[in-house]
C-alpha cells in the first residue's frame, strides 16, 4: 500500500512540473507605445535607425545647447537627440 502511494504521489507531481514556455523576444509586430496607439521611437534609438524605420522626417531642427539637443519632425510625432540618439519622442497637442 506504501509503495502504490508512492507512486501515486510521483505520477501527481510530475504532472504538476510541466509548464509552457513562451519567448517574447522576437515579435514579429509593432505595438504602438502611446496612449493616442501611435508607434514612436524609443529612448537609445539612434539616428540611422529612426531613419531606417520611419522614414526621413518632415524637418530637421538642427542642434543647440551643450550637450547638443536637435530635433526631427514627424506627422504624427517630434524625436529629441541629444548627439545621435534619441531622448524622447512626443506627441504635439
Amino acid at each position: 500500500m506504501i509503495k502504490s502511494t508512492f507512486i501515486a504521489s510521483l505520477l501527481l507531481l510530475s504532472q504538476l512540473s510541466f509548464a509552457d514556455v513562451i519567448s517574447i523576444a522576437q515579435p514579429s509586430y509593432d505595438v504602438p507605445n502611446s496612449a493616442e496607439g501611435i508607434l514612436r521611437p524609443t529612448r537609445g534609438m539612434s539616428m540611422a535607425a529612426v531613419a531606417k524605420q520611419f522614414g526621413q522626417p518632415n524637418s530637421k531642427v538642427s542642434a543647440i545647447g551643450q550637450p547638443p539637443i536637435s530635433r526631427w519632425v514627424y506627422n504624427d510625432f517630434v524625436v529629441f537627440f541629444e548627439h545621435s540618439h534619441v531622448i524622447d519622442a512626443v506627441i504635439p497637442k
